[in-house]
Protein backbone atom coordinates (compact mmCIF):
# COMPACT_ATOMS: atom_id res chain seq x y z
CA UNK A 1 0.00 0.00 0.00
CA UNK A 2 2.93 2.08 0.46
CA UNK A 3 4.72 1.74 -2.71
CA UNK A 4 1.42 2.29 -4.19
CA UNK A 5 0.74 5.85 -2.32
CA UNK A 6 4.71 6.79 -3.16
CA UNK A 7 4.07 6.31 -6.71
CA UNK A 8 3.24 9.07 -8.96
CA UNK A 9 1.62 7.40 -11.82
CA UNK A 10 -1.10 6.87 -9.27
CA UNK A 11 -0.95 10.07 -7.48
CA UNK A 12 -1.02 11.91 -11.04
CA UNK A 13 -4.34 9.54 -11.63
CA UNK A 14 -5.85 10.47 -8.67
CA UNK A 15 -5.60 14.06 -9.35
CA UNK A 16 -6.63 14.23 -12.47
CA UNK A 17 -10.07 12.20 -11.69
CA UNK A 18 -10.59 15.11 -8.81
CA UNK A 19 -10.34 17.69 -11.31
CA UNK A 20 -12.08 16.45 -14.27
CA UNK A 21 -15.34 16.80 -12.77
CA UNK A 22 -14.33 20.36 -11.78
CA UNK A 23 -16.41 22.97 -13.40
CA UNK A 24 -13.04 25.43 -14.47
CA UNK A 25 -11.44 23.92 -17.35
CA UNK A 26 -7.75 22.43 -16.60
CA UNK A 27 -5.20 22.03 -18.90
CA UNK A 28 -1.78 20.20 -18.52
CA UNK A 29 1.51 20.65 -20.44
CA UNK A 30 4.74 19.06 -19.69
CA UNK A 31 8.15 20.44 -19.83
CA UNK A 32 8.20 19.61 -23.80
CA UNK A 33 5.35 22.30 -24.63
CA UNK A 34 3.49 18.97 -24.80
CA UNK A 35 -0.81 18.98 -24.01
CA UNK A 36 -1.19 15.67 -21.57
CA UNK A 37 -4.39 16.56 -20.51
CA UNK A 38 -7.55 18.06 -20.51
CA UNK A 39 -10.73 17.89 -18.43
CA UNK A 40 -14.12 18.00 -20.01
CA UNK A 41 -14.89 21.36 -18.82
CA UNK A 42 -11.54 22.58 -20.54
CA UNK A 43 -12.92 20.56 -23.70
CA UNK A 44 -16.24 22.04 -24.05
CA UNK A 45 -15.07 25.64 -23.21
CA UNK A 46 -12.94 25.02 -26.47
CA UNK A 47 -15.76 23.51 -28.40
CA UNK A 48 -14.43 20.18 -29.19
CA UNK A 49 -14.70 16.37 -27.73
CA UNK A 50 -11.08 15.19 -28.04
CA UNK A 51 -7.78 16.29 -26.26
CA UNK A 52 -6.11 15.88 -29.53
CA UNK A 53 -9.05 18.54 -31.31
CA UNK A 54 -6.78 20.76 -28.81
CA UNK A 55 -3.75 20.07 -30.74
CA UNK A 56 -0.64 18.14 -29.65
CA UNK A 57 1.50 20.91 -28.32
CA UNK A 58 1.61 24.74 -27.89
CA UNK A 59 2.46 25.94 -31.73
CA UNK A 60 -0.66 23.58 -32.77
CA UNK A 61 -2.68 25.13 -30.52
CA UNK A 62 -1.99 28.41 -31.34
CA UNK A 63 -2.68 27.15 -35.37
CA UNK A 64 -5.97 26.39 -33.98
CA UNK A 65 -7.21 28.90 -31.88
CA UNK A 66 -6.99 32.80 -32.05
CA UNK A 67 -6.72 34.33 -29.32
CA UNK A 68 -7.44 38.69 -28.22
CA UNK A 69 -7.83 40.66 -25.43
CA UNK A 70 -10.70 42.51 -24.43
CA UNK A 71 -9.54 45.91 -26.70
CA UNK A 72 -9.36 43.97 -29.51
CA UNK A 73 -5.69 43.26 -30.13
CA UNK A 74 -4.65 39.96 -31.02
CA UNK A 75 -2.19 37.83 -28.93
CA UNK A 76 0.97 36.77 -31.34
CA UNK A 77 3.76 34.35 -30.38
CA UNK A 78 4.59 34.35 -26.85
CA UNK A 79 1.91 36.00 -25.43
CA UNK A 80 -0.25 33.32 -25.53
CA UNK A 81 -1.14 31.71 -21.70
CA UNK A 82 0.22 28.68 -22.72
CA UNK A 83 4.10 30.49 -23.81
CA UNK A 84 3.85 32.62 -20.98
CA UNK A 85 3.48 29.39 -18.54
CA UNK A 86 5.84 27.24 -20.27
CA UNK A 87 8.10 30.88 -19.62
CA UNK A 88 7.37 30.42 -15.70
CA UNK A 89 5.52 33.06 -15.74
CA UNK A 90 2.52 33.28 -12.95
CA UNK A 91 -0.50 35.24 -13.29
CA UNK A 92 -3.58 35.50 -12.49
CA UNK A 93 -7.02 36.36 -14.40
CA UNK A 94 -6.02 36.99 -17.46
CA UNK A 95 -8.68 37.45 -19.80
CA UNK A 96 -9.18 36.54 -23.49
CA UNK A 97 -11.44 36.16 -26.60
CA UNK A 98 -11.11 32.52 -28.27
CA UNK A 99 -11.28 32.29 -31.65
CA UNK A 100 -12.08 28.86 -33.40
CA UNK A 101 -9.86 27.93 -36.30
CA UNK A 102 -12.00 29.79 -39.67
CA UNK A 103 -14.36 31.68 -37.43
CA UNK A 104 -13.84 35.75 -37.59
CA UNK A 105 -15.56 36.71 -34.43
CA UNK A 106 -14.85 35.37 -30.63
CA UNK A 107 -17.01 32.18 -29.27
CA UNK A 108 -15.73 32.26 -25.77
CA UNK A 109 -14.08 34.77 -23.18
CA UNK A 110 -11.87 33.07 -21.09
CA UNK A 111 -10.30 33.79 -17.86
CA UNK A 112 -7.11 32.15 -17.15
CA UNK A 113 -4.82 31.89 -14.24
CA UNK A 114 -2.05 29.44 -13.93
CA UNK A 115 -0.25 27.15 -11.62
CA UNK A 116 3.78 25.62 -12.32
CA UNK A 117 4.03 22.03 -10.51
CA UNK A 118 7.72 21.10 -10.17
CA UNK A 119 9.39 17.65 -8.93
CA UNK A 120 11.39 16.43 -6.06
CA UNK A 121 14.17 18.41 -7.34
CA UNK A 122 12.17 21.40 -7.76
CA UNK A 123 12.52 21.28 -11.56
CA UNK A 124 8.86 22.91 -12.99
CA UNK A 125 7.72 19.09 -15.18
CA UNK A 126 3.83 20.50 -15.45
CA UNK A 127 2.18 23.47 -16.52
CA UNK A 128 -1.51 23.87 -15.27
CA UNK A 129 -3.94 26.83 -16.90
CA UNK A 130 -7.25 26.80 -15.24
CA UNK A 131 -9.79 28.29 -17.24
CA UNK A 132 -12.68 30.18 -16.34
CA UNK A 133 -15.62 30.43 -19.33
CA UNK A 134 -16.73 34.32 -18.23
CA UNK A 135 -18.81 34.95 -21.64
CA UNK A 136 -22.27 34.61 -20.24
CA UNK A 137 -20.64 37.67 -17.51
CA UNK A 138 -18.89 39.84 -19.63
CA UNK A 139 -22.09 39.96 -22.33
CA UNK A 140 -23.88 40.48 -19.54
CA UNK A 141 -21.96 43.62 -18.97
CA UNK A 142 -21.36 44.55 -22.39
CA UNK A 143 -25.58 44.70 -22.31
CA UNK A 144 -25.26 47.06 -19.43
CA UNK A 145 -23.17 49.53 -21.10
CA UNK A 146 -24.46 49.63 -24.22
CA UNK A 147 -27.79 50.52 -21.95
CA UNK A 148 -25.87 52.82 -20.06
CA UNK A 149 -24.27 54.40 -22.89
CA UNK A 150 -27.31 55.14 -24.65
CA UNK A 151 -29.66 55.48 -22.14
CA UNK A 152 -30.96 59.36 -22.36
CA UNK A 153 -31.52 59.60 -18.33
CA UNK A 154 -28.04 61.22 -17.35
CA UNK A 155 -26.31 58.75 -15.32
CA UNK A 156 -22.87 57.75 -13.18
CA UNK A 157 -21.49 55.21 -11.93
CA UNK A 158 -19.05 55.59 -9.02
CA UNK A 159 -16.90 53.05 -7.09
CA UNK A 160 -17.17 52.48 -4.03
CA UNK A 161 -14.11 51.45 -2.54
CA UNK A 162 -12.74 55.26 -3.53
CA UNK A 163 -15.39 57.20 -4.47
CA UNK A 164 -14.72 58.01 -7.69
CA UNK A 165 -16.02 58.33 -10.72
CA UNK A 166 -15.48 55.38 -13.38
CA UNK A 167 -18.52 55.61 -16.03
CA UNK A 168 -20.20 58.27 -17.11
CA UNK A 169 -23.07 58.49 -19.83
CA UNK A 170 -24.05 61.19 -22.85
CA UNK A 171 -26.81 62.10 -20.93
CA UNK A 172 -25.13 63.56 -18.18
CA UNK A 173 -22.33 64.88 -20.36
CA UNK A 174 -25.55 66.83 -21.92
CA UNK A 175 -27.04 68.17 -18.77
CA UNK A 176 -24.12 69.01 -16.56
CA UNK A 177 -21.92 70.40 -19.69
CA UNK A 178 -18.87 68.24 -18.51
CA UNK A 179 -16.42 66.51 -21.05
CA UNK A 180 -16.00 62.75 -20.31
CA UNK A 181 -12.10 63.03 -19.16
CA UNK A 182 -13.47 65.86 -16.81
CA UNK A 183 -15.95 63.67 -14.77
CA UNK A 184 -14.01 59.92 -15.13
CA UNK A 185 -11.87 59.54 -12.17
CA UNK A 186 -12.86 62.38 -10.36
CA UNK A 187 -13.99 62.10 -6.99
CA UNK A 188 -17.33 62.36 -5.28
CA UNK A 189 -15.88 65.23 -3.63
CA UNK A 190 -14.88 67.07 -6.76
CA UNK A 191 -18.11 66.51 -8.56
CA UNK A 192 -20.49 66.49 -5.54
CA UNK A 193 -23.65 65.05 -7.55
CA UNK A 194 -25.73 65.24 -4.15
CA UNK A 195 -24.83 68.88 -3.42
CA UNK A 196 -27.80 70.70 -1.14
CA UNK A 197 -29.63 66.94 -1.62
CA UNK A 198 -32.74 66.88 0.87
CA UNK A 199 -31.85 64.28 2.74
CA UNK A 200 -27.96 64.42 2.76
CA UNK A 201 -27.45 62.07 6.00
CA UNK A 202 -29.29 59.56 4.56
CA UNK A 203 -27.52 59.43 1.26
CA UNK A 204 -24.10 59.12 2.93
CA UNK A 205 -25.36 56.70 5.27
CA UNK A 206 -26.69 54.22 2.23
CA UNK A 207 -23.34 55.04 0.24
CA UNK A 208 -21.39 53.98 3.17
CA UNK A 209 -23.32 50.85 3.32
CA UNK A 210 -23.67 50.00 -0.21
CA UNK A 211 -27.50 50.27 -0.20
CA UNK A 212 -29.94 52.21 -2.45
CA UNK A 213 -30.41 55.88 -2.39
CA UNK A 214 -33.33 57.14 -2.20
CA UNK A 215 -34.60 59.67 -4.64
CA UNK A 216 -34.26 63.20 -3.72
CA UNK A 217 -33.95 66.92 -4.81
CA UNK A 218 -30.30 67.93 -4.86
CA UNK A 219 -28.50 70.66 -6.91
CA UNK A 220 -25.70 69.61 -9.26
CA UNK A 221 -22.86 72.06 -9.53
CA UNK A 222 -21.54 73.06 -13.01
CA UNK A 223 -17.99 73.49 -14.72
CA UNK A 224 -19.39 77.30 -15.50
CA UNK A 225 -20.54 77.92 -11.63
CA UNK A 226 -24.08 77.52 -12.03
CA UNK A 227 -26.72 75.41 -10.35
CA UNK A 228 -29.24 72.43 -11.80
CA UNK A 229 -32.11 71.43 -10.25
CA UNK A 230 -32.09 67.14 -10.59
CA UNK A 231 -33.99 64.56 -8.61
CA UNK A 232 -31.14 62.11 -7.74
CA UNK A 233 -31.11 58.65 -6.83
CA UNK A 234 -28.55 55.50 -6.38
CA UNK A 235 -28.47 52.29 -6.68
CA UNK A 236 -26.18 49.54 -5.92
CA UNK A 237 -23.93 47.71 -8.92
CA UNK A 238 -21.50 45.04 -9.36
CA UNK A 239 -18.91 46.15 -12.32
CA UNK A 240 -16.01 44.00 -12.72
CA UNK A 241 -16.49 42.55 -9.22
CA UNK A 242 -15.59 45.74 -8.03
CA UNK A 243 -19.16 47.25 -5.53
CA UNK A 244 -20.42 50.52 -7.65
CA UNK A 245 -23.32 53.25 -7.33
CA UNK A 246 -25.09 54.24 -10.52
CA UNK A 247 -26.66 57.15 -10.12
CA UNK A 248 -29.40 58.82 -12.16
CA UNK A 249 -30.65 62.10 -12.24
CA UNK A 250 -33.92 63.62 -13.64
CA UNK A 251 -33.46 67.50 -14.42
CA UNK A 252 -35.98 69.55 -12.81
CA UNK A 253 -34.25 73.08 -14.00
CA UNK A 254 -37.35 73.43 -17.08
CA UNK A 255 -39.69 73.08 -14.53
CA UNK A 256 -38.12 75.42 -11.48
CA UNK A 257 -37.81 77.83 -14.31
CA UNK A 258 -41.80 77.38 -15.95
CA UNK A 259 -42.61 77.60 -12.17
CA UNK A 260 -40.87 80.92 -12.13
CA UNK A 261 -42.20 82.16 -14.95
CA UNK A 262 -45.65 81.10 -13.83
CA UNK A 263 -45.51 82.58 -10.59
CA UNK A 264 -44.32 86.03 -12.31
CA UNK A 265 -46.68 85.76 -14.60
CA UNK A 266 -49.16 85.35 -12.17
CA UNK A 267 -47.49 88.31 -10.36
CA UNK A 268 -48.05 90.54 -13.52
CA UNK A 269 -51.75 89.50 -13.75
CA UNK A 270 -52.88 89.84 -9.87
CA UNK A 271 -51.17 93.19 -10.43
CA UNK A 272 -53.14 94.53 -13.72
CA UNK A 273 -56.29 92.76 -11.73
CA UNK A 274 -56.24 94.82 -8.78
CA UNK A 275 -55.15 98.33 -10.58
CA UNK A 276 -57.33 98.04 -13.40
CA UNK A 277 -59.71 101.13 -13.49
CA UNK A 278 -62.61 98.24 -14.69
CA UNK A 279 -64.54 96.07 -12.69
CA UNK A 280 -63.12 92.82 -12.92
CA UNK A 281 -64.39 89.73 -11.37
CA UNK A 282 -63.37 85.70 -11.61
CA UNK A 283 -65.45 83.32 -10.61
CA UNK A 284 -66.39 79.38 -11.35
CA UNK A 285 -67.06 77.57 -14.45
CA UNK A 286 -69.99 75.93 -13.35
CA UNK A 287 -72.07 78.04 -10.85
CA UNK A 288 -70.50 80.98 -11.11
CA UNK A 289 -69.01 81.49 -7.33
CA UNK A 290 -66.77 84.71 -6.89
CA UNK A 291 -63.35 83.97 -6.26
CA UNK A 292 -61.70 87.46 -6.56
CA UNK A 293 -62.99 91.24 -7.39
CA UNK A 294 -60.97 94.06 -7.77
CA UNK A 295 -61.65 97.65 -6.08
CA UNK A 296 -63.40 98.93 -9.55
CA UNK A 297 -65.97 96.01 -8.64
CA UNK A 298 -66.43 97.27 -5.50
CA UNK A 299 -66.91 101.01 -6.23
CA UNK A 300 -69.55 99.53 -9.41
CA UNK A 301 -71.49 97.10 -7.45
CA UNK A 302 -71.31 98.50 -3.84
CA UNK A 303 -70.33 95.04 -2.79
CA UNK A 304 -67.38 94.73 -0.21
CA UNK A 305 -64.47 91.92 -0.80
CA UNK A 306 -66.18 90.08 2.15
CA UNK A 307 -69.96 90.01 1.29
CA UNK A 308 -68.60 89.10 -1.89
CA UNK A 309 -66.12 86.31 -1.55
CA UNK A 310 -68.11 83.01 -2.12
CA UNK A 311 -71.25 83.78 -3.49
CA UNK A 312 -72.78 83.38 -6.71
CA UNK A 313 -73.65 85.97 -9.42
CA UNK A 314 -77.19 84.30 -8.97
CA UNK A 315 -77.21 84.89 -5.14
CA UNK A 316 -76.05 88.33 -5.72
CA UNK A 317 -78.58 89.42 -7.95
CA UNK A 318 -75.68 90.72 -10.12
CA UNK A 319 -77.49 91.40 -13.31
CA UNK A 320 -80.64 92.78 -13.64
CA UNK A 321 -82.25 90.72 -16.38
CA UNK A 322 -82.07 87.03 -15.19
CA UNK A 323 -81.93 85.59 -18.55
CA UNK A 324 -78.18 87.34 -18.74
CA UNK A 325 -76.07 85.07 -17.63
CA UNK A 326 -77.62 81.48 -18.86
CA UNK A 327 -77.31 83.05 -22.11
CA UNK A 328 -73.61 83.86 -22.21
CA UNK A 329 -72.86 80.62 -20.15
CA UNK A 330 -74.23 78.85 -23.26
CA UNK A 331 -71.80 81.29 -24.99
CA UNK A 332 -68.53 80.43 -22.74
CA UNK A 333 -69.47 76.99 -23.30
CA UNK A 334 -69.78 76.85 -26.82
CA UNK A 335 -66.65 79.15 -27.78
CA UNK A 336 -64.74 80.14 -24.29
CA UNK A 337 -65.35 84.13 -24.37
CA UNK A 338 -67.68 86.53 -25.57
CA UNK A 339 -67.07 89.86 -26.19
CA UNK A 340 -69.08 93.86 -25.61
CA UNK A 341 -72.60 91.99 -24.31
CA UNK A 342 -74.78 95.01 -23.46
CA UNK A 343 -76.10 94.13 -20.13
CA UNK A 344 -77.75 96.30 -17.20
CA UNK A 345 -75.67 95.38 -13.09
CA UNK A 346 -77.98 95.70 -9.90
CA UNK A 347 -75.93 97.20 -7.61
CA UNK A 348 -75.89 96.46 -3.70
CA UNK A 349 -78.43 99.29 -2.96
CA UNK A 350 -80.85 98.19 -5.78
CA UNK A 351 -79.61 100.67 -8.43
CA UNK A 352 -79.00 99.45 -12.16
CA UNK A 353 -76.10 100.60 -14.14
CA UNK A 354 -75.65 99.81 -18.39
CA UNK A 355 -72.59 97.96 -18.80
CA UNK A 356 -70.55 96.38 -21.51
CA UNK A 357 -69.97 92.80 -20.69
CA UNK A 358 -66.64 90.22 -21.55
CA UNK A 359 -65.33 87.48 -20.67
CA UNK A 360 -63.29 84.30 -20.94
CA UNK A 361 -62.64 81.29 -19.40
CA UNK A 362 -58.73 81.41 -18.19
CA UNK A 363 -56.78 78.55 -16.14
CA UNK A 364 -56.79 79.61 -12.34
CA UNK A 365 -53.99 77.16 -10.40
CA UNK A 366 -55.70 73.38 -11.42
CA UNK A 367 -59.13 74.67 -12.22
CA UNK A 368 -60.77 76.44 -15.10
CA UNK A 369 -62.32 79.63 -14.06
CA UNK A 370 -64.11 82.74 -15.71
CA UNK A 371 -62.84 86.48 -16.22
CA UNK A 372 -65.72 88.76 -16.47
CA UNK A 373 -64.70 92.51 -17.56
CA UNK A 374 -67.48 94.85 -16.76
CA UNK A 375 -67.32 98.15 -18.62
CA UNK A 376 -69.58 101.12 -17.10
CA UNK A 377 -71.36 103.09 -20.06
CA UNK A 378 -74.13 104.57 -18.08
CA UNK A 379 -72.60 108.26 -18.65
CA UNK A 380 -72.00 107.41 -22.50
CA UNK A 381 -75.00 105.90 -22.78
CA UNK A 382 -77.03 108.42 -21.20
CA UNK A 383 -75.64 110.94 -23.45
CA UNK A 384 -76.35 108.89 -26.71
CA UNK A 385 -79.87 108.71 -25.78
CA UNK A 386 -79.71 112.57 -25.20
CA UNK A 387 -78.30 112.80 -28.55
CA UNK A 388 -80.87 110.47 -30.36
CA UNK A 389 -83.87 112.59 -28.37
CA UNK A 390 -82.41 115.75 -29.82
CA UNK A 391 -82.27 114.22 -33.67
CA UNK A 392 -85.78 112.20 -33.02
CA UNK A 393 -87.20 115.99 -31.73
CA UNK A 394 -85.95 117.98 -34.98
CA UNK A 395 -87.06 115.12 -37.35
CA UNK A 396 -91.18 115.77 -35.20
CA UNK A 397 -90.98 119.04 -35.98
CA UNK A 398 -89.10 119.97 -39.85
CA UNK A 399 -88.27 117.36 -42.30
CA UNK A 400 -85.97 120.51 -44.20
CA UNK A 401 -83.32 118.74 -42.74
CA UNK A 402 -80.55 117.21 -45.86
CA UNK A 403 -79.44 113.92 -46.10
CA UNK A 404 -76.14 115.05 -46.32
CA UNK A 405 -76.85 116.45 -42.63
CA UNK A 406 -78.55 113.44 -41.37
CA UNK A 407 -75.62 111.37 -42.66
CA UNK A 408 -73.23 113.41 -40.91
CA UNK A 409 -74.95 112.94 -37.50
CA UNK A 410 -74.67 109.01 -38.36
CA UNK A 411 -71.34 109.49 -38.86
CA UNK A 412 -70.26 111.46 -35.85
CA UNK A 413 -71.18 107.49 -34.17
CA UNK A 414 -69.91 105.37 -36.38
CA UNK A 415 -66.12 104.23 -36.27
CA UNK A 416 -63.56 105.26 -38.57
CA UNK A 417 -62.78 103.05 -41.09
CA UNK A 418 -66.00 100.63 -40.80
CA UNK A 419 -66.96 98.62 -43.00
CA UNK A 420 -70.27 99.51 -45.28
CA UNK A 421 -73.18 98.93 -43.74
CA UNK A 422 -76.35 96.80 -45.03
CA UNK A 423 -78.90 98.79 -46.84
CA UNK A 424 -82.21 98.47 -45.68
CA UNK A 425 -83.36 95.98 -48.94
CA UNK A 426 -81.31 93.80 -46.85
CA UNK A 427 -83.53 93.38 -43.84
CA UNK A 428 -86.65 91.13 -43.74
CA UNK A 429 -90.01 92.23 -43.60
CA UNK A 430 -89.80 91.23 -39.73
CA UNK A 431 -86.40 93.03 -39.26
CA UNK A 432 -88.21 96.01 -40.77
CA UNK A 433 -90.91 96.13 -38.75
CA UNK A 434 -88.07 95.80 -35.11
CA UNK A 435 -86.24 98.35 -36.55
CA UNK A 436 -89.54 100.85 -37.09
CA UNK A 437 -90.30 99.50 -33.46
CA UNK A 438 -86.50 100.33 -32.09
CA UNK A 439 -87.20 104.44 -33.36
CA UNK A 440 -90.28 104.29 -31.50
CA UNK A 441 -88.32 104.00 -28.00
CA UNK A 442 -90.27 101.45 -26.78
CA UNK A 443 -88.65 98.68 -24.55
CA UNK A 444 -88.41 95.30 -25.04
CA UNK A 445 -91.69 93.92 -23.95
CA UNK A 446 -93.50 96.78 -25.29
CA UNK A 447 -92.17 96.09 -28.69
CA UNK A 448 -92.35 91.56 -27.74
CA UNK A 449 -96.45 92.30 -26.95
CA UNK A 450 -97.24 94.52 -30.08
CA UNK A 451 -95.33 92.34 -32.75
CA UNK A 452 -96.99 89.11 -30.64
CA UNK A 453 -93.99 87.28 -29.80
CA UNK A 454 -92.20 86.15 -27.09
CA UNK A 455 -89.13 88.51 -25.07
CA UNK A 456 -86.54 85.77 -26.49
CA UNK A 457 -87.94 85.74 -29.70
CA UNK A 458 -87.77 89.30 -29.68
CA UNK A 459 -83.80 89.34 -28.89
CA UNK A 460 -83.08 87.12 -31.37
CA UNK A 461 -84.69 89.34 -34.14
CA UNK A 462 -82.88 92.21 -32.85
CA UNK A 463 -79.76 90.33 -32.66
CA UNK A 464 -80.05 89.49 -36.26
CA UNK A 465 -81.17 93.19 -37.19
CA UNK A 466 -77.24 94.46 -35.48
CA UNK A 467 -75.49 91.78 -37.19
CA UNK A 468 -76.71 93.04 -40.67
CA UNK A 469 -76.68 96.59 -39.95
CA UNK A 470 -73.39 96.58 -38.40
CA UNK A 471 -74.14 97.89 -34.71
CA UNK A 472 -74.22 96.88 -31.12
CA UNK A 473 -76.70 98.33 -29.27
CA UNK A 474 -79.77 100.21 -29.96
CA UNK A 475 -78.82 103.97 -29.70
CA UNK A 476 -76.70 102.83 -33.10
CA UNK A 477 -79.31 101.45 -34.61
CA UNK A 478 -81.84 104.07 -34.29
CA UNK A 479 -79.42 106.47 -35.87
CA UNK A 480 -78.78 104.02 -38.85
CA UNK A 481 -82.22 104.17 -39.20
CA UNK A 482 -83.07 107.56 -39.08
CA UNK A 483 -79.79 108.05 -41.84
CA UNK A 484 -81.98 106.24 -44.23
CA UNK A 485 -85.02 108.27 -43.83
CA UNK A 486 -86.39 105.14 -42.17
CA UNK A 487 -90.55 105.98 -42.04
CA UNK A 488 -91.51 106.56 -37.95
CA UNK A 489 -94.63 104.01 -38.74
CA UNK A 490 -94.60 100.39 -38.84
CA UNK A 491 -94.11 98.89 -42.48
CA UNK A 492 -97.60 97.19 -43.01
CA UNK A 493 -98.03 93.55 -42.52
Amino acid sequence: MDKQAADPSIEQERLRHIIGGLSEGVLLVDAEQRIVWANPAALVMHGVERLADLGADVDDYRRRFQLRYRNNHRLERGDYPLDRVIAGEAFDEVVVEVIPQGEDEPRWIHQIRSLILSDAGGTPDLLVLIIQDVSLRYEAELRFERAFNVNPAPAVIMRLSDLRYVKVNQGFLDLTGYQKDEVLGRTLYEIDVLKDAADIDTAKERIREARTVPQMQADLELPDGGRELVIVAGQPVDLGDEPCMLFSFADLEPRRQAENELRHSEERFVTTFRLAPVAMAITTRGDHTLCDTNDAFHQLTGWSSDEAMGKTMPALKLWADATFLPSVAEQLVERSAFRGRDAQVRAKDGGVTDCLVSAAAIPLRRDTCTLWVIQDIHERRHSELELISAIEAVMKDTNWFSRTVVEKLANLRAPHGSERPAETSELTRREKEVLSLLCEGGDDATIAREMGVSRNTLRNHVARVYAKIGVNRRAQAVLWARERGYPLQRPIR
